[in-house]
């Protein structure tokens, strides 16, 4: 890739999920945003943009269901996009149905995708013409359970630089299983075979941040061998990812709630892939239940 090229993002994903605040974001940020660009001008724009010059470095783009029939042919674009030296950074942002139903009900608008009006029917008919481009996503974000706060944060951490290094960017999420596994993971761990402090009296209301607690958690056999497997498996496996080359790499780690064992373990993690140099982003997304 050309040191010139532009940082190009292409947001997309389900009508609901937050793609209009992430633009905003992005604008914010100095990016020059352009919404519902017809995805056959991807390429034709995003050459313009390389030709003009140092003022437009920093790029996002916005396509959707709008697009409808077109999306299926978003990969193919992304790829011309490649081919004039610019390697354009795919955000696809998701929610769950049942945040999405619940989303549109307080609104009360109408889904894009449904000739019914049906909410749930234009939500699977958006998720099939989404897929593709799905597929193709360096970075997947759920906002199911993510505050406006929360996401600003998370797009400046990431998109706040101008040209894009394509360094692998990895962010360990410790989450509850009984909240649902995060859509965005691509590795997911299962430490629910670690002791768990829940049933501890004196650990019970404290949380995997805090010493005593990753103490109970990992001082024993168990997790001393399946922290030396998974870091074995990351060194195997990293070097792979960024090669690929893939950009953005997110690595659950779940137990029940989300507020020990799984907040210990990647709290580990984290520091170990710190240690081995890579820009690793710690996220506790279910520590602050209380159930």
């Amino acid at each position: 890739m050309s040191t010139d090229a532009p940082r190009f993002v292409l947001v997309t994903g389900l009508s609901g999920s937050g793609k209009g605040q992430v633009l905003r974001f992005l604008e914010d940020l100095g990016y020059y945003c352009v919404d519902n660009l017809p995805v056959q001008l991807i390429p034709t724009f995003a050459e313009l943009v390389a030709s003009s010059g140092p003022q437009h470095s920093r790029i996002a783009i916005c396509v959707d269901a709008r697009a409808r029939e077109g999306l299926l042919q978003t990969p193919g674009y992304l790829d011309e996009v490649q081919e004039l030296g610019i390697q354009p950074d795919v955000l696809f942002l998701d929610s769950s149905d049942k945040t999405l139903v619940q989303r549109y009900s307080e609104t009360r608008r109408r889904h894009p995708s449904s000739p019914t009006g049906s909410i749930e029917e234009g939500i699977r008919r958006e998720r099939e013409l989404l897929e593709p481009v799905r597929g193709r996503a360096d970075l997947i974000i759920d906002t199911s359970a993510t505050s406006v706060q929360e996401l600003r944060e998370r797009i400046a951490t990431v998109f706040r630089g101008g040209k894009a290094s394509h360094q692998l960017v990895i962010t360990v999420l410790s989450f509850g299983f009984k909240y649902g596994v995060p859509q965005e993971s691509d590795l997911v761990f299962d430490v629910r075979f670690l002791p768990n402090p829940y049933y501890d009296a004196e650990l019970k209301t404290h949380t995997g941040n805090e010493p005593d607690v990753r103490d109970f958690v990992l001082d024993n056999d168990d997790a001393r061998q399946f922290l030396e497997r998974v870091r074995g498996l990351l060194k195997f496996l990293l070097p792979r990812y960024s090669a690929e080359p893939k950009s953005y790499l997110t690595i659950g780690v779940g137990c029940t709630g989300g507020r020990h064992r799984s907040v210990a373990v990647a709290h580990e993690l984290a520091l170990f892939l710190r240690e081995l140099k890579y820009d690793a982003r710690l996220r506790h997304r279910d520590v602050a239940h209380l159930d």
